[in-house]
């Protein structure tokens, strides 16, 4: 039976779209493949929480029973981060999950599609997909998503376990430019720097929202990506990271792990090889970006 109507928003969140206060949306693979139990639900009000602190108002996106839902209840993100056989949902997941009325949880994809159709211009994250290494092909369909949906996403770069260079190739084709906040390479996710180049540097909020309303002005369908780097003190040292990463991505191939279940067996294992360091930078990351998000937010809000 078709059950479908439409979108359901938070009444705090449809209040402050209607008199144009800042809101940041927040994606929900976070808490169902990226964060065990219960770092992930831990994170996820952390996350809330910082947004809010910086003056905005924090949208959690998932799909619940077939149901669309933009701003969960506390209830609602308990019942996530506890949920088994959750559908990660990207562009193609959507029509399955809600006609067959299951549980999804939005990866970044889903989350700027979603956001879009809500209004909301800004989504924090911690790092977007991209091209995984040795896999030329395999390329996120988040990046794809950024070439054609005019969503602002702040992250920390592109998971460190993916092939940076190509995924910045890739962003360059769908035509999304590429900004560093307070930086002129592009971030490693885990480190702050990869060597290699963004396509313009912002230092302040205001400089981003700029550009944003530009691109909204010229009716430009794609959206933007604004890299934070992790804070200096809770970065991992580039070799750790990446002998980590290595070794991770040979056991996944050794054990013949494809699709979807790539991405969380290796933050699982770097997590593991790193001796929970990972996670720690992972979580600083999360929040960071919260709150350079929701500067944003306010910036193009005033």
């Amino acid at each position: 039976m078709w059950r479908y109507t439409q979108l359901v928003i938070h009444p705090e969140i449809q209040s402050a779209l209607k008199v144009g206060q800042p809101v940041v949306a927040l994606e929900s693979t976070l808490i169902t493949h990226g964060l065990p139990n219960p770092k992930n639900l831990e994170v996820a009000r952390a996350m809330e929480a910082r947004v809010r602190e910086s003056d905005a108002v924090p949208a959690t996106i998932a799909i619940l029973g077939g149901q669309i839902t933009v701003g969960l209840t506390e209830d609602q993100l308990a019942y996530l981060a506890k949920a088994e056989n959750v559908r990660k949902c990207s562009r193609r997941d959507l029509p399955i999950v809600v006609a067959r009325g299951e549980d999804g949880a939005t990866t970044v994809a889903g989350t700027m599609i979603v956001a879009q159709m809500a209004g909301i211009q800004v989504f924090a994250t911690g790092g977007i997909g991209g091209v995984h290494r040795g896999h030329p092909f395999d390329v996120s369909a988040d990046l794809i998503e950024l070439g054609r949906t005019p969503v602002t996403v702040v992250c920390a770069g592109a998971k460190a376990i993916l092939d940076l260079p190509l995924t910045l190739e890739v962003l360059e084709t769908q035509g999304v430019p590429v900004i560093g906040y307070g930086v002129d390479e592009f971030p490693a996710f885990y480190t702050r720097s990869s060597g290699l180049p963004i396509d313009i540097r912002c230092d302040t909020p205001e400089e981003v929202a700029a550009i944003v309303r530009a691109r909204n002005a010229l009716g430009l369908v794609g959206g933007t990506l604004v890299t934070v780097p992790i804070p200096e003190n809770n970065e991992l040292p580039v070799g750790e990271a990446e002998a980590a990463i290595t070794r991770a991505l040979n056991e996944a191939e050794a054990q013949g792990i494809q699709g979807k279940a790539v991405t969380p067996f290796l933050l699982a294992r770097v997590s593991e090889l790193t001796g929970e360091a990972s996670l720690r930078a992972n979580v600083t990351l999360l929040l960071n970006n919260a709150q350079v998000a929701s500067a944003i937010a306010l910036a193009l809000s005033t």
